[in-house]
């Protein structure tokens, strides 16, 4: 990226400000459990009045800030004050143990972190500072309590840009440890212009937040994708989605679309048979993101919903979303569609690019894609070269430009040399009538080195035997995929996005001979 680039990219607040001007009455969100609308002009004010209140109380343009926050009326007006302030945010899971947030408040090297409620009481916690929005006789106000003394000033971690950078995102960390990626100014409006584009959202459309706002999928796609084309977003009671108030959520917000991972479509899909209610929400598409979604599932979905289901997938370190389908289009396991924004090839082992339809490793170029991590230049050598992000995906694109998902290249099962997808053996567990949610994993054997192993969670209604299901997979899978035990299970362990955490999976259910 050129210096007249960074320079001209908008910021976070920018985006959001550039909306009120030309809807200033339009609903920017609508919160808490009694739905109050927030307009953009509301929104605007909010976030420059935290933002005076956060430079009186002394982090200066370029600092560090936590934001720990469910999904609320504090996360959106905190993210964006401190983007009027110029500082670089840190979004925190509130999931996540005090430990884990003083390590990467420690590692961005954080002042201070925004919070929704009272500050932690865990000795050694960073400083925090509680922030509330409140409405009452019909105003809204914002309120930062700056007691706690921020942490020192420091230069933040090795390749930090001040300048150029708005948020420190770190990886989900689910197969190895969280690494910090700078998301500059110019990655997050051309990201969020992709999703726009790519869904022509506008002042017409809302949504509801089921995905949390501390992740990309969540912050890019459902709130700052909306914000910038003047969309409205309801943001569930509590700032987490539920399944018994989705219907509700919908209607309140006249939703036009909403986004979320297989896990929770799913969700849907069986609370619908469970309470066999209709819907009445009038949706222009259903987005699934962050796994793959099986066919079977989509076209459950579009029949309860009655609209057309697109399948998009991206990274953190592309800024989110890299490619989506479009309404109408046939879906199939592993199809993501066309690359949005980005260049996309496939690369062969050998390190050059294979041909239309041969399986390779996914590598993506263009503005949103990220410049490295920080302070990690080893994992940076090893994932970014000559502005092509080495995703460590395997994939494919067809003839016509469309990108196909295969799995990822370290959780491929090796079993005697036969390399094998477990979101294929995924995929068709999935599909079967009576499985709500599948995980495959690589179980340590003596004689072939990895054997297929798997965890189902089953219909309580009418439940599979672990014998249907391998005869399932026989009639549907080469013999050396089909797994060689398949656990039934209440339930799946998940990350805080939503994605099921197949190392975790592996570790609950994976046992070898």
């Amino acid at each position: 990226m050129t210096a007249h680039d960074t320079a001209s990219s908008p910021r976070i607040a920018d985006l959001v400000a550039a909306t009120a001007r030309r809807h200033p009455e339009a609903n920017a969100l609508v919160v808490t459990a009694d739905r109050v609308p927030i307009t953009y002009r509301d929104l605007v004010r909010l976030a420059d009045d935290l933002a005076g209140q956060l430079t009186h109380g002394g982090p200066s343009a370029g600092d560090r800030v936590g934001l720990r926050a469910q999904s609320s009326a504090e996360f959106v007006v905190g993210l964006l004050a401190a983007s009027r302030a110029q500082l670089v945010v840190v979004p925190l899971d509130p999931a996540l143990p005090v430990a884990d947030q003083r390590a990467r408040m420690t590692a961005a090297g954080g002042r201070v972190v925004l919070v929704d409620g009272d500050a932690p009481g865990e000795s050694g916690a960073p400083p925090h500072w509680p922030t509330s929005v409140t409405m009452s006789g019909g105003a809204i106000t914002v309120r930062v309590d700056t007691a706690a003394t921020p942490s020192p000033a420091s230069a933040g971690p090795d390749g930090l840009r001040p300048d150029d950078d708005a948020l420190i995102m770190f990886t989900g960390g689910t197969t190895g440890a969280p690494k910090m990626v700078p998301w500059t100014h110019h990655n997050v409006a051309t990201s969020v212009g992709n999703v726009v584009a790519s869904y022509g959202l506008g002042p017409d459309d809302a949504t509801v937040a089921v995905m949390p706002l501390f992740h990309g999928h969540g912050l890019i796609a459902a709130l700052l994708s909306t914000l910038a084309s003047g969309g409205t977003v309801l943001i569930p009671a509590r700032g987490r989605f539920s399944a018994h108030t989705f219907d509700d959520d919908l209607r309140a917000a006249r939703a036009t679309w909403f986004t979320a991972v297989p896990t929770i479509h799913q969700i849907l899909l069986n609370r619908n048979e469970t309470d066999g209610r209709p819907q009445q929400a009038r949706l222009r598409f259903i987005r699934s993101c962050s796994a793959a979604l099986n066919p079977g599932a989509a076209e459950a979905l579009q029949t309860t919903f009655g609209a057309p289901v697109v399948s998009a997938y991206g990274m953190t370190e592309a800024s989110h979303q890299i490619a989506s389908t479009s309404a109408g289009d046939t879906m199939a396991v592993g199809l993501v569609g066309q690359p949005t924004g980005v260049h996309v090839q496939i690369v062969g082992n050998d390190g050059r690019p294979c041909p239309p339809d041969a399986v390779g490793e996914i590598w993506v170029r263009g503005p949103t894609v990220v410049r490295g991590y920080l302070a990690n230049p080893n994992a940076t050598e090893k994932t970014f070269t000559g502005g092509w992000l080495h995703t460590g995906d395997l994939g494919a694109v067809s003839e016509a430009g469309e990108l196909m998902l295969r799995g990822r290249i370290k959780e491929l099962i090796n079993r005697g040399g036969e390399k094998i997808s477990p979101e294929r053996v995924e995929g068709v567990l999935a599909s079967h009538p009576n499985v709500l949610e599948a995980a495959v994993f690589g179980v340590p054997d003596q004689l072939y080195g990895e054997t297929v192993g798997a965890a189902a969670v089953p219909d309580r209604l009418a439940p599979p035997t672990t014998d249907d299901l391998i005869g399932f997979c026989r009639e549907r899978l080469a013999a050396f995929e089909v797994p060689a035990s398949i656990a039934l299970t209440d339930e799946l362990p998940h990350t805080a996005k939503g994605s099921v955490d197949r190392r975790a999976v592996a570790e609950r259910f994976g046992k070898g001979d």
